[in-house]
């Protein structure tokens, strides 16, 4: 009876007017919300808008995302009030990355804490208009009206991050702007980038040419994979980035996962052999040899030009999956440990993540790197671990003066498929599957912020199906986005879920109140251009009759969407007969199949 009237409730929740709906369905959900008296606002080509100094660059992003659907020019005010207000106060607003949002017929204004918090409140104030706000061209006949409201909002969580893998496949600047975009609209504010790997290594480092030269290439000339970004290109995505609130965090991976850079350079091994760079996904023996001067001076010298060129306080240095067997047969490396009173090999890339963070510490940089950074030895300067393998390693850290990021593969990888379904694309198989409810009920230990050593939770999105068995990348010649369109299909919806275990307080976060607010938002992914993975429609209610036949009715979590279903057991499709909300009677339950339809060509898989 609880899940029928649950089903009742979200029901009638999506399919409500929307006018009744806009002021409920913001992700992640905030913090409070008040429905106001008076008339709407309401966007008309006379629309103003007005800042502060220090939201200027928000009042610029403000103007190009209603200019383009709208099709009206919104006049800077600088300095001066607006029909729209955008201004930062941290006294009015006390929380980092918090903001206030009053909406009314007269005008709404945005108040941020920091020029962050400025963001997140237009954020905020174009999920409260109509969906087709986030067209990249004009949209004729809608009417750009917000009911009343007042937004009160800030973040549970300083850290709500993204990884992102370009080292196994090269994804253009263009689609790290797009990915820096989709993060910024749900809130999200730490991008970890992936450069580094045993496949690719794609950042320019101007002292070591052949890293990029030799090392961001795999594969035959008449097959050659890869890529990389130039210093410029980074300069180019470190300043769109910072404008949307996001921080990119560089990871240079070792001391395993980077035979890219032995390649390059064999005498960063232990044995000095010449390898290739690889075509097909493993996890290379090969590691830096640090117990020699030149493999010490190469990392002080890479991480030094890194940190010149990302303004970050942080520094990822990877650190998982090592497999020490070289190290183990190294004499050099061996006497190494010697000397320093090591009596496990795996101590000695402690040893080395000390170091390093020293370095960094010096630098004014902080040491962040998978869980195994802190898990190899004792590492005396504070470093923040990625907990992607052992929650419960957050109070190792703890107690060892580290923090931690919750990144658990079992919710938060989505390179893993939503269901186990041999319909479903091509995903990582090593792990079961991570359905969009997992995801959204990821456990976090109940610290509150004040004495937490836990910063946050991240999303890790791997590259590896581009280099495991069948080739996922787009035909260059036919200027294809297949490879992008298949990064956005695994990350949303389970995306919009981080955001909100990020961003709301633990209280305040339901899973069947996110899926009515998510009905929404998937019409809304789909104007944006936003590839996304459909939900399957669900049984609301069987009923078996007098003459041994069942009635089934269907549901989709979906506004906008249709539903399309057989009654044979074969897989149902666009032609398929569309359900018209009247209860299906089939003879076997078992029989009946049913897909959600966007469009001709985005559908869901069947339901089982």
């Amino acid at each position: 009876m609880k899940k029928v009237i649950s089903m009742l409730l979200f029901l009638l929740a999506t399919f409500l007017p929307a006018t009744a709906q806009e002021s409920c369905n913001i992700i992640p959900k905030p913090q409070s919300i008040k429905a106001l008296e008076g008339k709407d606002f309401i966007l008309t080509e006379k629309t103003t808008i007005g800042f502060d100094n220090g939201a200027a660059r928000q009042a610029e992003l403000l103007q190009a995302a209603l200019s383009g659907p709208t099709g009206w020019d919104f006049p800077l005010r600088a300095g001066k009030k607006g029909d729209i207000t955008l201004k930062i106060d941290s006294t009015a607003v006390t929380s980092s990355e918090g903001y206030r949002l009053v909406a009314g017929q007269r005008g709404v204004s945005i108040t941020g804490h920091d020029a962050a918090g400025v963001f997140y409140g237009i954020q905020t104030f174009l999920q409260l208009l109509p969906k087709e706000i986030v067209a990249d061209r004009r949209q004729r006949g809608v009417e750009w009206r917000i009911r009343p409201v007042e937004v009160n909002d800030a973040p549970n969580y300083p850290w709500r991050g993204m990884m992102i893998d370009v080292a196994r496949y090269f994804y253009h600047v263009d689609f790290i702007k797009k990915f820096i975009d989709m993060m910024a609209m749900y809130k999200l504010n730490k991008l970890q980038f992936h450069l580094i790997d045993d496949s690719g290594w794609r950042l320019e480092i101007k002292k070591y040419p052949r890293l990029t030269e030799v090392g961001a290439w795999a594969g035959p000339e008449e097959k050659r994979l890869g890529g990389f970004y130039t210093q410029e290109d980074i300069r180019e995505l470190l300043a769109y980035a910072e404008a949307r609130g996001v921080e990119i965090i560089p990871e240079i991976e070792f001391p395993a996962h980077v035979l890219s850079a032995i390649v390059a350079y064999p005498w960063l091994s232990c044995q000095g052999k010449q390898h290739e760079v690889q075509t097909q996904q493993s996890i290379s023996p090969e590691l830096l040899c640090v117990s020699k001067d030149s493999v010490m001076n190469f990392l002080h010298d890479v991480l030094d030009e890194t940190i010149a060129l990302f303004p970050s306080k942080y520094i990822n240095i990877g650190g998982d999956e090592a497999i020490y067997d070289r190290w183990k047969t190294c004499p050099r490396c061996q006497a190494l440990m010697k000397r320093e009173g090591l009596s496990e090999v795996s101590q000695l890339q402690g040893w080395l993540t000390n170091i390093v963070a020293g370095w960094m510490k010096e630098k004014g940089r902080t040491v962040v790197g998978w869980e195994e950074v802190f898990m190899r030895g004792k590492v005396s300067t504070p470093i923040v671990g990625v907990m992607w393998h052992n929650v419960d390693d957050t109070l190792k850290a703890r107690v060892e003066g580290h923090r931690s990021i919750i990144a658990p593969v079992t919710h938060l990888y989505f390179d893993f498929p939503e269901r186990k379904d041999k319909r479903e694309i091509k995903a990582a198989t090593w792990m079961p599957a991570v359905p969009l409810k997992k995801t959204y009920e990821t456990p976090l230990l109940d610290y509150s912020l004040a004495t937490s050593s836990v910063l946050g939770v991240q999303g890790c999105y791997w590259s590896d199906q581009f280099i495991h068995g069948t080739v996922l990348q787009e035909l260059p010649q036919l200027d294809e986005n297949r490879s992008e369109r298949y990064a956005e299909y695994l990350m949303f919806p389970r995306l919009t879920a981080l955001s909100e275990l990020g961003w709301t307080r633990k209280a305040d976060r339901n899973f069947t109140d996110y899926e009515r607010r998510m009905a929404t938002h998937y019409p809304r992914l789909t104007v944006a251009g936003i590839h996304y993975r459909l939900p399957e429609p669900v049984v609301e209610k069987s009923e078996k009759n007098t003459d041994g036949t069942y009635s089934l009715t269907l549901a989709t979590p979906v506004a906008d969407a249709a539903i399309h279903y057989t009654t044979d057991g074969s897989t149902p499709t666009y032609h398929s007969p569309r359900y018209n909300g009247t209860p299906i009677r089939v003879a076997n339950p078992e029989q009946l199949r049913a897909i959600t339809v966007m469009s001709r060509t985005h559908v869901s898989l069947p339901t089982r």
